[in-house]
């Protein structure tokens, strides 16, 4: 039976109006049951993916939606999916404002699936069985006796138990009575036509993606978890980055303190940009900069093009199903790139008596951070 837990990623946002969405839904517990990976011995040959029997299902499925909500007078469109062994991904745009939310879309969408990969298994589908089916016997927990008793033969027993509840519930019936995917999903907004087709790309680029992870494990790593010091980071990319002999932070003001030109376009920032020029080139050093300023934007990006050692740290959280985009993704497969999230950045305090969770606060604590990283010469941890 689908589960209905779902916390959308954008609080506020409104999931019933026009808007394009990067959908990604996980299989249940990870496992390899939409494809499988078929790869080249080397990086020249891009990797392709071989559907199962289900990953066929779930894509058809997936292209089916339009004409499912039509039928619900919800107007959508699919531009693009890819079955991964373990995950979908896929990029749908709501047309038109909807009586259903995206989230009710994508739940109907889920519990399709799920029905059908249960029927493939030769089991009846579990989104109108009833639970009371699973409580004969002693073996079933007294909690769930209790509810079963309570609903009868109603199918939607489920929707009333908690999260620790489902979970003791499947690991009682089995996996085989489980939902396809995770109860939650991600889903990332479009925010103009660049992003859309960025999504659209990125989608497609996903099998290559993942040939990459698979050939540069050290350079394309995930740690959810890290010990800097005495901070925590969430990370992607190249640790040993962490251990390099010199770490030189970029540090600019967006307006020069004393002319208040742009600090970019001073004599002052050419002379700071060729002392970390020449640094790099002499060996051993990686920049460490958040890139927010004009000036470190630009040091970041002429990092990312010619391969510059780089730490990049970043607001934005690292989750388990956190990528970077293209470019830092391709810095990262060269291994010239660490990118590092902290945790809890808002509880470093008020800077100058603006709140913590401003991008003023935010900005200067990124660079607070910059430089511990760069006075950093101990070992991380990685927790997770």
């Amino acid at each position: 039976m689908e589960a209905l837990s779902y916390r959308p990623r954008n609080a506020g946002h409104d999931y019933y109006g026009r808007g394009t969405y990067l959908i990604t839904l996980v299989v249940s517990g990870c496992e390899q049951l939409l494809s499988r990976l078929v790869t080249d011995a080397g990086r020249s040959v891009p990797a392709t993916l071989a559907l199962t029997s289900l990953g066929e299902v779930v894509q058809e499925a997936w292209l089916q939606i339009p004409v499912r909500s039509l039928s619900h007078g919800n107007k959508v469109v699919v531009h693009a999916c890819v079955c991964m062994p373990d995950h979908f991904h896929g990029v749908i745009e709501v047309v038109e404002p909807m009586q259903w939310s995206l989230g009710d879309i994508i739940q109907a969408f889920k519990a399709f699936c799920t029905s059908s990969w249960q029927q493939q298994q030769g089991l009846p589908s579990s989104t109108h069985r009833p639970i009371s089916a699973d409580c004969t016997g002693d073996g079933a927990p007294a909690w769930l006796r209790q509810k079963a008793a309570l609903y009868g033969n109603e199918g939607d027993l489920i929707r009333s138990m908690s999260k620790k509840q489902r979970q003791e519930y499947y690991t009682f019936v089995g996996r085989q009575q489980r939902p396809l995917f995770d109860d939650n999903y991600d889903d990332t907004v479009c925010l103009d036509e660049r992003h859309r087709q960025a999504m659209i790309a990125y989608v497609h680029d996903n099998p290559r993606r993942a040939q990459l992870r698979r050939l540069l494990p050290d350079f394309l790593r995930r740690c959810l978890h890290v010990q800097i010091g005495n901070r925590n980071y969430g990370a992607f990319g190249n640790l040993f980055l962490l251990r390099w002999p010199r770490k030189v932070q970029v540090m600019c003001h967006r307006r020069h303190p004393v002319t208040r030109l742009p600090y970019e376009e001073t004599d002052d920032y050419q002379h700071e940009h060729d002392m970390w020029r020449t640094s790099i080139q002499e060996g051993a050093t990686a920049i460490v900069t958040p890139g927010i300023s004009r000036g470190e934007l630009l040091m970041k990006n002429e990092c990312l093009d010619r391969g510059y050692p780089l730490i990049h740290l970043q607001a934005s959280p690292i989750g388990r199903y956190w990528k970077p985009e293209l470019k830092r993704f391709e810095a990262c497969a060269r291994g010239s790139l660490l990118i590092l999230a902290p945790w809890h950045l808002d509880a470093m305090g008020n800077v100058g008596h603006v709140p913590s969770d401003t991008d003023y606060s935010r900005f200067h604590n990124l660079n607070t951070l910059a430089a511990e990283i760069c006075a950093f010469n101990g070992e991380a941890k990685i927790m997770r």
